[in-house]
């Protein structure tokens, strides 16, 4: 993405003059996936992809806001009642609301923002514009707001003003972002921790299925409804087991006459998972990187075959993987679409591409999309 190219929409929108320029990137998730609810660990990183705004005081107590992507401009005030009915300006309006109702001092500013992240393929292309519009404000009107707190405003934004009741990942990593390593966040303390991912002679690809299936909101409840029974169970016998985090197979299979099968094999994944992402940060730290792609294969068998939120596009890709001797693939965020996030190794990269678009076309009629993704830094001022 480029600044020049923003800056150039932004004088022209608003009477030749500039402003101050920021940008917040999306994110992917390594492994560690379903885990958020389950009081267990992430494992997210922020990528070279994201959103630039420009933003200057206008000396009004109006925000007037271009979407360079949409050519879409839409004025609005900052009180409760302003909100825009236009779904891109709600997320500046959610945010902008967030910094007042914590104490934060706004006044009007003209913006214009573009971004190069991918919508629908699950690199949070809405926590990136978030992350970027809290960031610019808090510097910009010096609130003084902490950066965890900055995460928050991003997804309380999300819940009051988007309607989406996201965890806290997306804008953590957003904002948190450092670049050659990823952030083992733990969701139930928030505590968090850098780990070193600079995997020379691998490269990191995201290959979209360019399919999402409906039953995802759905089937999503379904799972933390047979999670949520797993731990009344295991409670009646030890009380401290407060999240499936808490839990270990042998307590599972302690009350497995008491619980569906279904509810059996939902929380034998998450346990499991749980696991591989300790298992991979301990990987990273010996610079292990064939460990980190089998637990990564690991985790897609677990989601494919017993938390069931894979589909046949995503197993397919994940086959093609393993055929091509990819060190590391798995389905990649809540599932039933979505892409996969691929580690292969620099001489394989080429091969492994070619063969997955030749044979998702002949099988689907479509092609996968191709992103690369470098691990990057997070949410910072560019000038």
């Amino acid at each position: 993405m480029d600044i020049d190219f923003v800056r150039s929409r932004f004088i022209k929108h608003f009477d030749g003059s500039t402003g101050s320029v920021y940008t917040s990137p999306g994110r992917i998730n390594l492994i560690g996936e379903h885990t958020d609810y389950n009081g267990g660990f992430v494992f997210p990183g922020a990528i070279d992809k994201g959103m630039i705004a420009e933003l200057k005081i206008n000396g009004t107590n109006k925000v007037r806001a271009y979407s360079i992507d949409m050519k879409d401009y839409v004025e609005f005030g900052l009180n409760e009642e302003d909100a825009p009915r236009t779904s891109w300006a709600r997320y500046i309006f959610g945010v902008c609301r967030e910094i007042i109702k914590r104490g934060g001092k706004i006044a009007g500013f003209n913006t214009a923002f573009a971004g190069d992240v991918p919508l629908g393929a699950g690199m949070s292309s809405s926590a990136a514009l978030e992350s970027t519009y809290a960031y610019a404000l808090n510097d910009m009107f010096n609130c003084g707001i902490d950066k965890f707190e900055l995460a928050k405003i991003g997804q309380a934004t999300e819940h009051n003003y988007c309607g989406v009741m996201c965890g806290i990942m997306d804008q953590f990593a957003s904002i948190f972002g450092k670049a050659e390593h990823l952030i083992r966040l733990d969701c139930r303390s928030l505590e968090y921790q850098y780990f070193p991912f600079d995997p020379q002679g691998y490269r990191l690809v995201l290959l979209d299925s360019v399919v999402k299936h409906e039953l995802a909101s759905s089937a999503y409840n379904d799972r933390r409804k047979s999670c949520e029974n797993v731990v009344a169970a295991i409670q009646k016998r030890h009380p401290h087991v407060e999240f499936l985090r808490d839990a270990d197979m042998a307590m599972l299979d302690e009350v497995k006459a008491e619980i569906s099968a279904e509810d059996y094999m939902r929380a034998e994944y998450v346990i499991g998972e749980v696991q591989r992402v300790l298992d991979v940060c301990d990987a990273l730290e010996r610079g292990d990187y064939e460990t980190v792609g089998q637990k990564m294969y690991e985790t897609h068998h677990g989601m494919s075959k017993l938390y069931e939120v894979s589909c046949e596009e995503l197993d397919f890709l994940n086959d093609i993987a393993k055929a091509c001797g990819v060190t590391g693939s798995r389905v990649m965020g809540g599932g039933f679409g979505g892409c996969t996030i691929n580690l292969v190794k620099n001489e394989l990269y080429d091969a492994f591409v070619e063969k997955a678009k030749v044979e998702y076309k002949n099988k689907y009629g479509r092609l996968p999309k191709v992103y690369d993704v470098v691990i990057s830094d997070g949410a910072r001022k560019l000038c």
